[in-house]
């Protein structure tokens, strides 16, 4: 029970937690999502169906298979072994009739690439939590400690650049130029990384004589990529409303930063960016269920539902009124 309140007339009313039902989980190439996603769905009550890619499925079913084994040497109910189901199949068909059994799958939660979100979404009979593109950003405010700076531009692109919460963009505030733009620059160069310049930060680029090889005039389908590689886009912007304006135009709703040491620029940014996990002044590779101290994440949802951002267990129920009477009617 989360909360409970009592009416003027004596009436107790409460709000307690419930599962959500069966979740369908239908994934690509990780085979820890298997383990994951059924532990997070046993423990919160709900019943899960896998549905993993053809890249890991020996995994997934030999996963699914100790997971089985286990439950049924447990000291829950004999049948809770059930609760678990697995898809047996690599047959790209059996999403498509999945999607259909609104009857009996109350949730379908997706995690892979744009092609399998788009397929879910569009095909689908029951609701969907989009684990989505992750187009994340960091923001340079002028009044940040250079080493800061270069330290979380370095964390959120260079180290692993392939997940969801690595930086795709850096914007630079204009006021900012002067003190970071060279270190940002030189400190991506010294780590690898392939840089998408808008004009300005290109002529600073060229200017420290770093290799050529690594500088790539950006254009606008730069700014909504999700390289998911060591690339990024940089690019200058006036002031912290174009930053906010140009994250709402091409951001994914996933996770922003800002980088600053000025008080009313950083709650500005937490009112105003409309992402699901907003950062001041560390990466956003903390944008992470185990990080943000949920434990293992079913995904991170970029769908403005019941949750939005990193999907624990408290986020894989919903709730229903209690409501505790003596004898009360209504008149």
């Amino acid at each position: 029970v989360d909360s409970m309140w009592q009416r003027p007339n004596g009436l107790m009313v409460g709000k307690k937690r419930i599962p959500l039902g069966v979740i369908a989980i239908i994934y690509e190439s990780r085979p820890n999502v298997t383990s994951d996603a059924a532990a997070l769905c046993l423990k919160s009550g709900n019943g899960v169906l896998l549905k993993g890619g053809s890249d890991a499925f020996a995994s997934n079913k030999a996963i699914h298979a100790a997971l089985a084994a286990g439950l049924e040497h447990s000291s829950l109910p004999p049948q809770a072994h059930r609760a678990i189901g697995f898809v047996p199949t690599t047959e790209r068909a059996a999403v498509k009739e999945l999607l259909g059994f609104a009857d009996c799958i109350d949730l379908v939660i997706p995690r892979g690439g744009k092609g399998l979100i788009r397929f879910v979404s569009e095909h689908a009979r029951m609701p969907v939590i989009k684990h989505d593109e992750g187009i994340c950003h960091v923001v340079v405010d002028a009044s940040a400690p250079a080493q800061r700076v270069t330290d979380i531009v370095l964390n959120a692109k260079t180290q692993r650049p392939g997940v969801c919460n690595a930086a795709e963009t850096i914007l630079v505030l204009e006021s900012a130029v002067a003190v970071h733009l060279e270190n940002i620059l030189t400190a991506l160069s010294k780590a690898h990384v392939i840089m998408h310049l808008c004009a300005r930060s290109m002529e600073c680029a060229k200017s420290l004589a770093l290799p050529q090889e690594q500088l790539v005039l950006a254009t606008e389908d730069d700014w909504g990529a999700e390289y998911l590689a060591l690339e990024v886009a940089l690019r200058v912007v006036p002031d912290l409303d174009a930053a906010i304006a140009h994250i709402d135009t091409h951001g994914s709703s996933h996770t922003e930063a800002l980088v600053t040491s000025d008080w009313d620029q950083s709650q500005r940014f937490i009112r105003e960016v409309d992402s699901a996990v907003v950062v001041i002044n560390a990466s956003t590779r903390f944008a992470d269920g185990a990080e943000l101290g949920l434990g293992a994440e079913i995904g991170i949802s970029t769908t403005r539902m019941h949750a939005y951002g990193p999907m624990g267990l408290r986020e894989l129920t919903a709730t229903k009124f209690i409501v505790t009477g003596q004898g009360h009617i209504r008149s």
